[in-house]
């Protein structure tokens, strides 16, 4: 293994359109990674296989997902000549160092995986969780290790489930010798990115509750949902003071904004700080804050929107990015199965040594049984 090299390896489940959230907290990460010029190989999954660990009885989901999220990536900025990127399901020597993991895993300590005890919760599976949802740690521990990634871009959320593949690597690394690489997290630089609200203000943004901004979203849309974002309930009239925590249109703000809007879209205020005081103070209305996050969200999705436009005209091409990513995946995973056999001593036809060992071994047998 060469641990020399500085490799990324993230990814998303595809159960749906990407969302804003999805960008701030990762995807933008991801495109300034990608042309730092700092890595020398990054891959980006399309985690179709973990998402069928809570969607098999629908698999159709999952499928009509896999372009839409494709789509989603080159638009953002995503390029394939600098990312490999790949479908998960077709890299089937993820599924096999699973099975190797899974030796090294208890059953306690996927229990106490915050992550999964917070999934396990939400989806209701408490009396009923499927095996591959209940492992997919393992899973994860798998993806990141096949591709010997050095640093794992994602969000807080996640920070348990690098923790656990790290858990994997030291302990398979005691067992059979220095084989894996460790990777470390890397999140977020901005706090507001850690975990964007929906709309309606609530935690999580989540298709099933309808309080996403999608990154494909058009600019009439985007516009409509930024303009009924939730505030400050008590902030009725204009003079009135207004909350700032738990107030959605500030957090978009604090993901978004930079001093250079405000000198573009809204002269009067030198920065953020200058806005927040004013309206903690009184006096300045939810829609003119409203009004400038619309422009400044134009801003930065316009480009997005016009990408994914000539993407959608060639899905082809798209189709042919995959293929050809998921391809460069499968060998690259290879070269770590094929360590990983080795250091475990299961690679029996790659090894020369393995017959005259048994030679040896069956030679001394019949020896004692001649005696």
């Amino acid at each position: 293994m060469n641990e020399k090299k500085k490799i990324i390896l993230t990814g998303d489940r595809p159960t749906g359109k990407l969302h804003v959230g999805h960008y701030v907290g990762s995807l933008k990460q991801r495109v300034q990674l990608q042309n730092s010029g700092e890595f020398d190989e990054i891959y980006i999954m399309i985690a179709d296989a973990q998402a069928l660990t809570d969607n098999a009885d629908n698999p159709a989901k999952i499928r009509e997902n896999i372009m839409e999220v494709a789509l989603d990536y080159l638009s953002v900025g995503l390029d394939p000549k600098k990312s490999v990127l790949f479908v998960q399901s077709h890299v089937s020597e993820l599924t096999e160092l699973s099975f190797y993991y899974m030796n090294l895993v208890t059953v306690s300590r996927l229990q106490r995986n915050p992550t999964v005890k917070a999934e396990i919760q939400m989806r209701n599976f408490e009396t009923s969780i499927p095996v591959g949802f209940f492992c997919y740690p393992i899973s994860q521990a798998a993806d990141i290790t096949a591709f010997q990634a050095t640093t794992v871009p994602v969000g807080e959320d996640q920070m348990p489930m690098v923790e656990q593949t790290r858990e994997i690597v030291h302990k398979f690394n005691s067992v059979y010798g220095e084989t894996l690489v460790e990777p470390q997290i890397l999140l977020p630089d901005n706090q507001a990115c850690l975990r964007l609200p929906g709309i309606d203000g609530k935690a999580k943004m989540s298709k099933s509750l309808g309080n996403c901004i999608y990154l494909s979203d058009p600019e009439d849309v985007m516009k409509k949902k930024v303009m009924s974002m939730f505030t400050d309930p008590d902030h009725i009239r204009v003079q009135d003071p207004g909350k700032l925590e738990g107030n959605t249109v500030f957090t978009y703000l604090d993901a978004f904004c930079t001093d250079g809007h405000f000198k573009e879209y809204l002269p009067e205020y030198a920065n953020l700080d200058e806005l927040k005081a004013h309206y903690t103070k009184g006096g300045l209305g939810d829609v003119k804050v409203k009004k400038f996050l619309c422009k400044v969200m134009q801003e930065e999705f316009s480009p997005v929107r016009e990408r994914r436009a000539q993407y959608e005209k060639d899905l082809d091409t798209v189709y042919e990015i995959l293929r050809e990513g998921s391809r460069k995946a499968k060998e690259k995973a290879a070269v770590t199965l094929n360590a990983v056999k080795r250091a475990m001593r299961i690679d029996y036809f790659d090894d020369a040594s393995f017959l005259e060992e048994q030679k040896g071994y069956f030679k001394l047998e019949n020896r004692g049984n001649d005696a």
